[in-house]
């Protein structure tokens, strides 16, 4: 799914959205830069994989929280970690670095990829700040209807303190 399938998806599901658009982004440094209406459910993504190249991981954490992938692996009882390649990204969820999103999860079509959300999205607003599948855009909505999306799809999702 590209950006128009995205906010067409949400559209046609009744779901509450706002976008915000913006230049594209590569980081939370440059996000920072962009007056956005929702800044505590702004989502940071980190795409993951084993060593095995057998496990895929999707963590979204706020944007102000940092992720210790030794601590995650421990935790979750998981092979050594390292960030996924370009070329894994672009196979598996068709995004591009700077534009890693759950949303991407729409495109995996093998259900490769667990998804961790940081339950410190489920406290105060509910809402959440994720790109639709490009980093020129933010969609804002509620944690639980992104959450019944990916279920949906049939992505694995934990929700878990990260």
């Amino acid at each position: 799914m590209n950006k128009q399938e995205i906010y067409d998806y949400l559209k046609e599901r009744n779901i509450w959205y706002e976008i915000t658009e913006h230049k594209a982004v590569y980081n939370m440094e440059e996000i920072s830069e962009i007056d956005i209406p929702y800044p505590e459910g702004d989502g940071k993504n980190l795409f993951i994989r084993d060593d095995k190249k057998k496990n895929y991981y999707l963590i979204t954490v706020k944007g102000n929280r940092r992720v210790d992938l030794k601590k995650f692996r421990a935790k979750h009882n998981t092979r050594p970690l390292s960030f996924a390649s370009e070329s894994e990204l672009r196979d598996i969820m068709d995004l591009i670095p700077g534009a890693v999103t759950p949303f991407g999860l729409l495109n995996d079509k093998e259900l490769k990829v667990q998804f961790y959300l940081d339950k410190e999205f489920m406290k105060n607003s509910h809402i959440i700040g994720v790109h639709p599948n490009d980093n020129t855009a933010t969609v804002w909505l509620k944690v639980e209807d992104l959450i019944n999306i990916i279920k949906e799809h049939g992505n694995e999702i934990n929700i878990v303190e990260i």
